[in-house]
């Protein structure tokens, strides 16, 4: 059921984003063509469920892909070494901050797993493209949607001892705190800033557990604090209950009250999942898949708990 194609498409989708598109975002859909090729290859699917995922991330590919070819058109591929070391060193430059909730983490982590996969990828373009994309993170703000919280407050958030956050040294330390997080809210909201930034917790952390586990640990635990900042700020809307008291919401896109997000009666691992349309609403872009990815690398890292599962349904429908 792999095929490396997704990898390597998945690849220029992300490095030509901004060139195409003039903004960071369409990058969404390369990183969730790895991240289905990953989730294939690192749980056990039946045969049918992992097939619908590699078609669902292929039909994804063809309508938000390339339609000019692969990667690497304009020269000779870069030693795997090289690419590796201008990614991390443009992750250097930002991951020491919180930047659209983590999305340079993100992207870098993603595109760093898949190079190591292909051992190597991508021209002096591509990778001139790749860390422009990261740099333009730079000074941006945290995220554009928040509940019980603003920009301007999280700019200045501060951690600190009462908060209570464990020392993180490992990445099943930091799996076993997001399991915790994610099982510890009450009610979870259909809203970019309440499920789908709870989702990105997942895939945020998931991508400084990749760099870790890709042998750059100084990476994973400069991008620690930024992390936690978020999950502070997640924590304000943990315990909200819109028929008690509504709460503040500062978002472009959200508008109160909030509606409590559907609960998906199947799992990603299940063929019954994915016999609901997807494509219908664009992949979430590529989120049906990050999600799941991230969920079930923190779930066997973690030693998850019923509430977290309970609360991943919330998530994903």
């Amino acid at each position: 059921m792999l095929d490396r194609r997704l990898l390597e498409e998945g690849l220029a989708v992300i490095v030509s984003s901004r060139e195409r598109t003039g903004d960071l975002w369409h990058a969404h859909y390369g990183a969730g063509a790895i991240a289905a090729y990953f989730w294939v290859r690192e749980n056990r699917l039946t045969a049918l469920a992992a097939g619908s995922v590699t078609a669902e991330a292929k039909a994804m590919l063809r309508q938000h892909g390339l339609n000019d070819g692969l990667n690497s058109r304009n020269g000779e591929v870069l030693p795997r070494e090289e690419a590796e070391a201008r990614i991390t060193a443009a992750l250097d430059r930002t991951i020491g901050e919180l930047h659209w909730v983590g999305h340079q983490a993100i992207y870098g982590a993603l595109s760093l797993k898949a190079i190591r996969e292909l051992d190597g990828w991508g021209t002096e373009h591509d990778m001139n493209q790749m860390v422009e994309l990261i740099d333009s993170f730079e000074r941006t703000i945290p995220g554009r949607s928040w509940v019980n919280t603003t920009v301007k407050e999280i700019r200045s958030l501060q951690l600190s001892e009462a908060d209570g956050f464990p020392d993180i040294e490992r990445p099943e330390q930091l799996s076993r705190l997001i399991l915790d997080e994610l099982g510890a809210f009450r009610t979870i909201y259909q809203a970019e800033a309440h499920h789908d930034l709870i989702g990105h917790m997942l895939t945020y952390g998931h991508a400084l557990n990749i760099l870790f586990e890709l042998d750059y640990p100084a990476l994973f635990h400069k991008g620690i604090p930024p992390f936690l900042r978020m999950v502070k700020a997640l924590r304000l809307s943990r315990d909200v209950d819109v028929e008690q008291e509504m709460p503040t919401l500062q978002s472009p896109v959200d508008r109160l009250p909030l509606i409590r997000a559907e609960r998906s009666v199947a799992l990603p691992h299940e063929l019954e999942y994915w016999l609901t349309d997807r494509r219908s609403r664009d992949w979430h872009g590529g989120h049906v898949f990050k999600f799941p990815f991230s969920f079930y690398h923190h779930a066997r890292n973690g030693n998850s708990v019923p509430e977290s599962w309970e609360n991943f349904r919330y998530i994903i429908a």
